[in-house]
């Protein structure tokens, strides 16, 4: 450790870089993963899509109209090959992927699932909840009544002798997962761990992957990992009806205006299309065939992800070339460096992250708040901070990631000086 001199020497440059950076007046924010208008304007085509006179889907379904509550096949068959599902055993919906986990949840708490039909919500109920993670999924299985169970992870996904411990419990149903380029850590969940949760003994005869792919598709870099086939994994595995896939294209085209998708094991998808018949006659088709026409196939969405990748990619270099340059040498933090996703984790040293964030708005810099990667916003550590660049520009990202910076440097030399 340095000497107190040289802590307080280098606390002295540090608060005088935030000082001189917040007198900036900078109104920035990098708290969700939104899209840029730029990415959204790569899909301003689907706007014109479909015409009053031409609504009709290319197996001749009206469009306008009542019914087909699985969803335009054509566009489910746009889209199974890319989530590696059979499209059979895929629904398609509305713009909103996590209102597809709200019902699916709702009706395993009222109904019970494919292979069990006692209501989870009659007894206890607790979700795994791997961390850091996505603080909607956290928001909603609580607002559900469920208790949440946090799980560490490694590089290669959530750790699974904790989670196999938990799932000894009968009362814990299942496990969020975001597989691909994980919110916010960018962890991408190897094949051997996913045979791994496949195969998992558990105590509830239908605990439940909740295999959130949201980021599937997401891809930052040319060389990039693959969707794993997840349902065939647990079919491999003796349990077919284990995962529960769930998907949306609200960061591919228009996020308030996409459609989302649901998909598990053929018993699954019967539950799912059985309890959604109860409440919903049909899905927007006039929106789904928006999204055929305006892909045509799967590599018409690869295509267009390469041009958001081309619009985001300098974002992230952006972020991480300031850490490096700022917290590198002093190795004050340390931080995720991800192929693809919406985010960057900054993983400073114990407990400043909140000192951290408060600093930045302050100065300026909204950041999602210290504590929200983690079950009940609660972050034992007090040290994880979550990165989303894509929305500002980039000349707004560089600043942004240039007073995180400094807030970070002013922050830790705050606690080393103070012992």
């Amino acid at each position: 450790m340095s000497a107190p001199s040289d802590l307080q020497s280098k606390l002295d440059e540090a608060s005088a870089a935030y000082e001189e950076f917040a007198s900036r007046g900078l109104a920035l924010d990098i708290t969700r993963g939104k899209p840029a208008p730029e990415q959204l304007d790569l899909a301003a085509d689907l706007l014109t899509a479909v015409s009053d006179d031409d609504c009709f889907s290319p197996g001749g379904v009206d469009t306008r109209n009542y019914g087909g509550l699985d969803g335009l096949i054509e566009l489910r068959e746009i889209f199974a090959p890319l989530l590696k599902v059979p499209a059979e055993q895929l629904l398609a919906g509305g713009n909103a992927s996590l209102t597809f986990m709200a019902q699916a949840l709702t009706f395993a708490l009222m109904h019970g699932t494919a292979i069990d039909d006692r209501p989870w919500g009659q007894g206890p109920h607790k979700l795994l909840c791997p961390v850091p993670g996505y603080d909607r999924h956290f928001t909603l299985a609580e607002s559900l009544g469920f208790e949440l169970l946090t799980i560490p992870m490694d590089d290669e996904g959530p750790i699974i002798s904790e989670a196999q411990r938990l799932a000894e419990d009968p009362a814990v149903k299942g496990m969020w997962l975001v597989p691909m380029y994980s919110n916010p850590t960018g962890i991408t969940i190897t094949e051997a761990r996913a045979r791994e949760l496949a195969a998992m003994p558990t105590a509830a005869p239908d605990f439940t992957l909740l295999w959130d792919n949201a980021y599937g598709v997401h891809h930052l870099r040319e060389d990039h990992p693959n969707n794993l086939d997840i349902l065939s994994l647990c079919a491999e595995a003796g349990h077919p009806e284990r995962a529960w896939i769930f998907a949306s294209t609200s960061k591919i085209t228009h996020a308030g205006a996409g459609v989302s998708f649901f998909a598990g094991g053929p018993a699954t998808v019967d539950w799912m299309r059985a309890n959604l018949g109860n409440i919903a006659i049909g899905p927007d088709k006039i929106n789904q065939l928006r999204h055929v026409r305006f892909f045509s196939d799967s590599a018409g969405v690869e295509a267009h992800m390469r041009k958001h990748a081309e619009i985001i990619a300098p974002k992230f270099d952006a972020v991480l070339t300031a850490l490096e340059d700022g917290l590198g040498a002093d190795e004050l933090a340390q931080w995720t460096s991800p192929d693809g996703g919406y985010f960057i984790t900054l993983t400073t040293m114990e407990g400043i992250a909140d000192r951290v964030v408060k600093l930045a708005g302050e100065a300026g810099v909204k950041l999602t708040p210290a504590g929200a990667t983690h079950p009940y916003g609660l972050d034992p550590h007090n040290n994880v901070i979550r990165i989303a660049p894509t929305m500002p520009t980039l000349n707004e990202v560089e600043l942004a990631a240039k007073g995180l910076v400094a807030c970070v440097r002013l922050a830790s030399y705050e606690k080393l000086l103070a012992g």
